[in-house]
């Protein structure tokens, strides 16, 4: 008695806090803990149900891999979420759709009928999956509590049955947090909030009890593996076998793949719930990432429970808590319940929200429609009426759920109930999928496929769980109707190697693919249908534009819409909702009148509230809508599609003029560098040439004024005025020759060259400087140089250049120079060193530009014109080759050209 009321106690006090996390979530929304990818993306994980929690384990212990096609499916949509589920939820965005039914009625002329099929078939594929989730938890207590294997919940009445008590308290939380206001369009953040909260619990917990098995009650994955090597059949359950695997898991991965697109609960955090569809972009990594992580642990579980009790026959969907109770382990057993009961009440809450506004939506919003009484234009309680009658829907469902517990689901296990309602939501595929990219599907087709498709699927899944109940003979079954086995359920068709789940699957999605295409081409589109159908397949282009691609013609009032509007969102919303509108679209306040675009706006608004079929039908009972023609609905899209051109045009003249002002600024900093280069340029040249020139006109009035001047020392002056001549005319050569190269006017005349005499050359002419200075020169020169192709007098200038900057840099004392040349990789190796300070790392790439100490002032400014060593890299350079500098080992500069041998 003490561990039962401690359970009921830990499961309350979980509840509560549920519902202190929807609460703050719900008073915060805007804030980042709440509004954010990663809560998106785990709300996404409410995919991983008790289903996950304890049918994977017992499905792996029973049948082997089979368990992981119910996450691979769901990996194989990742990748393809930016391309299908983004386009769901910019339809749904556009058009204010909030459930699978509305998203259907919508795409096929905003049909009543067939939003309510779907809204009926949702119901009766969803209701079985909810009361599994009911059995995960009255089992788990159960187990929990001691009670025997043979007992169940049948043989209780209700009152005395926890899993009524929480049912109830789920009822309640939900209506609390998902139908707690009209408009099922607004975002239901504590709901989301609570649920991402979950998806990280019952993921701790499973890991928790994963690590536990694995690594507490055996020494890891290869210990477990390797003493399930005894085990009977141990290689069945870790292989596919080849004659009927293959084809019972591409089904089953297809049958998960539409089931994360198209179950009620996943369509409504998905898509319902988003906020912003880059979030999508977080949940295509993260959400994989999570069915990776709950799925890690699931083969050592079930392996390691089968060794735990091979002479203790214990149900496997049970592994979970069972082993923690055999060991004793009671704390860890009573977190693998609150994991378990979390898995399954998200699931729950979720699925009887969406289930809840779908039929709302779908089946009772028309009936009030209907009601003379109740949509009377002085009846101002129809969103109350619709509100309270959601909230009843939902504990109705939950009620339902529950005594299909205790009377049906009972008897099942948790994976082959979960695996009929993925069956029966995929119904929906051909209509929903193929209705987002072929124009043609019809209303008529829809409805054709999605009929046929559900009586095949309750042919061959459902009535097989009916004959457990005794409501159908055994033999029904196994030999089918009047003895014919081809007919019979389990066997329909007569597929090979297909499993009752596989086959049902099969023929139901083929029959309904097939119908729907079958009858879509047959029959024919009305206005509105074909209005959809352009929209919902190109709802990229007509997003923009969505209010002026409806087609729409008649009389209305906006007196009349605003009435109609009161009654459903209030008058506070409808008057600022027509305030912001008519500002927004620049429409006359005072207009009696209201234009099409007020009418869709309005349309739009009702259909948060009633569904986008129930919307079209007030609408249409308040406005006198003119018939249209063919001809006008494609004249009004040929005219949407006109105008998406010529934005997308414009757009793509205002990029490339973008793109041209972008150009045209980057040029002219270019302009604006260039022209403070020629400043700073012929500043520096300027500057070069007075100094000589100074010298000139200085020596040559000293002559001029002094007739009687000594002849030595007149002989010095003259010297002196020669070799400042001779340092202008050097000047203007090399500004001439940098002139030629930067033009590229400057053609070299290439001939078979011996570098080394080039070298001698050179040192020829400078060896008087190197002796005035007392400098040691060594000469490294490899024997038989190759010829090389170049200019001699070019790559003398280089050498000399080179070798006198090196003369300049040397010390006065013990001043060194070594210049090395030689063959390697194909090309022809010069390096001149020097002894001197070196050259500091920030100046290594400017010394090479023209003039470079007139940009850069901060750094000293060395000896010469700053010429000698810019047109040394460009000669190199017209070579082909390449030229550097770095300081050398014993601190000097070490400048190195590279030149290609041919």
């Amino acid at each position: 008695m003490e561990i039962k009321w401690l359970v009921i106690l830990l499961s309350f006090l979980y509840l509560g806090l549920l519902f202190g996390i929807a609460y703050w979530a719900e008073r915060n929304s805007e804030s980042r803990w709440v509004n954010n990818p990663y809560i998106y993306a785990l709300s996404m994980a409410v995919y991983c149900t008790a289903w996950t929690y304890y049918g994977s384990v017992g499905r792996a212990a029973n049948q082997g891999l089979d368990f992981l096609t119910t996450y691979i499916g769901p990996l194989l949509m990742a990748p393809l979420m930016w391309i299908v589920i983004r386009k769901i939820i910019r339809i749904c965005k556009v058009q204010r759709i909030t459930t699978i039914a509305d998203f259907v009625s919508s795409r096929y002329g905003k049909n009543i009928f067939i939003g309510g099929l779907v809204a009926f078939v949702c119901a009766v594929g969803v209701l079985p999956y909810i009361s599994i989730q009911i059995k995960a938890i009255s089992n788990s207590f159960l187990i929990l509590t001691g009670d025997s294997p043979g007992y169940t919940s049948a043989s209780v009445a209700f009152f005395n049955d926890t899993a009524f008590y929480i049912t109830i308290l789920l009822a309640i939380f939900t209506i609390l947090f998902g139908a707690n206001r009209v408009d099922s369009n607004l975002k239901n953040n504590g709901l989301i909030a609570a649920i991402a909260f979950e998806s990280i619990f019952k993921l701790a917990a499973f890991i928790f009890i994963g690590l536990y098995v694995t690594f507490g009650l055996f020494n890891g994955f290869g210990d477990i593996f390797q003493q399930s090597s005894v085990l009977p059949d141990i290689e069945k359950l870790l292989t596919i076998p080849s004659d009927s695997g293959y084809s019972n898991w591409m089904w089953l991965n297809i049958l998960s793949m539409l089931a994360i697109v198209l179950l009620p609960r996943q369509f409504h955090v998905t898509v319902k719930e988003n906020r912003n569809e880059n979030h999508l972009k977080k949940a295509m990594w993260l959400f994989p990432l999570y069915l990776l992580l709950i799925n890690i642990f699931v083969i050592p579980i079930a392996l390691g429970g089968k060794l735990i009790f091979q002479n203790n026959p214990v149900d496997a969907d049970t592994y979970m808590l069972a082993i923690p109770l055999q060991m004793s382990n009671t704390p860890l057993a009573l977190l693998t319940y609150l994991g378990g009961l979390s898995a399954a009440t998200s699931m729950i809450i979720v699925s009887t929200t969406a289930l809840g506004v779908m039929l709302s939506n779908s089946i009772l919003t028309p009936l009030i429609v209907k009601n003379t009484e109740l949509s009377a234009p002085e009846n101002n309680n129809v969103s109350q009426v619709l509100l309270r009658g959601r909230q009843f829907l939902i504990a109705a469902i939950l009620l339902l759920a529950y005594i299909y517990f205790k009377y049906v689901s009972d008897r099942f296990s948790i994976v082959s109930i979960g695996l009929i309602s993925f069956v029966a939501v995929a119904q929906f595929a051909p209509a929903v999928l193929l209705g987002m990219y072929w124009k043609n599907g019809t209303r008529t087709g829809a409805i054709a496929g999605i009929l046929s498709g559900f009586a095949i699927w309750f042919y061959t899944l459902v009535l097989p769980t009916i004959v457990s109940t005794g409501l159908l003979p055994e033999q029904f079954i196994i030999d089918g109707p009047f003895g014919v086995g081809y007919l019979s359920p389990n066997n329909f068709l007569g597929v090979d190697n297909l499993s009752p789940i596989t086959n049902g699957f099969f023929w139901s999605i083929f029959i309904n693919l097939l119908t729907y295409v079958a009858v879509s081409l047959l029959s024919k589109q009305s206005s509105k249908e074909i209005n959809q159908a352009e929209v919902f397949v190109d709802i990229f282009q007509y997003s923009t534009v969505y209010e002026s691609s409806i087609v729409w013609k008649g009389t209305a009032y906006v007196q009349d819409i605003k009435s109609l509007l009161n009654k459903f969102i209030g008058e506070e919303r409808t008057n600022r909702a027509f305030r912001n509108f008519m500002i927004n679209n620049k429409i006359n306040s005072e207009s009696l009148r209201a234009d099409f675009r007020l009418v869709n706006y309005a349309e739009k608004l009702l259909a948060g509230v009633v569904g986008s079929a129930s919307s079209r039908v007030l609408i249409s009972n308040v406005v006198k809508e003119d018939n249209i023609s063919m001809n006008e609905v494609f004249d009004i899209l040929q005219e949407s599609r006109r105008f998406i051109s010529d934005n997308k045009a414009l757009k793509e003249k205002s990029d490339e003029l973008e793109i041209a002002t972008q150009q045209l600024q980057i040029a002219n900093e270019e302009l604006k560098k260039l022209d403070q280069l020629k400043d700073e340029f012929i500043s520096t040249v300027t500057h070069e040439m007075r100094t000589p020139l100074t010298s000139i006109r200085a020596m040559s009035e000293i002559i001029h004024d002094n007739p009687d001047l000594e002849d030595e020392e007149r002989s010095k002056f003259l010297d002196t005025v020669i070799s400042e001549t001779k340092r202008m005319d050097r000047l203007i050569s090399q500004v001439l020759d940098l002139e030629k190269m930067e033009s590229g006017k400057l053609n070299l005349e290439l001939s078979d060259i011996q570098f080394e005499d080039i070298i001698s050359d050179s040192l020829n002419r400078l060896r008087q400087v190197i002796k005035e200075k007392s400098i040691d020169l060594d000469v490294q020169i490899q024997e038989q140089l190759p010829m090389i192709k170049g200019n001699k007098d070019r790559l003398m200038q280089v050498v000399i250049n080179l070798i006198s900057n090196a003369t300049k840099h040397c010390p006065e004392i013990n001043g060194k120079i070594i210049i090395n040349a030689q063959n390697g990789d194909g090309n022809l190796s010069f390096i001149v060193e020097d002894n001197g300070p070196g050259v500091s790392p920030e100046s290594r790439e400017l010394i090479f530009e023209a003039f470079y100490q007139a940009k850069n002032q901060t750094l000293k400014k060395p000896e010469g014109s700053g010429l000698g060593l810019t047109i040394s890299k460009k000669i190199i350079e017209l070579h082909r080759g390449k030229i550097w500098v770095e300081n050398s080992a014993t601190g000097g500069a070490r400048f190195q050209c590279l030149i290609p041998l041919n």
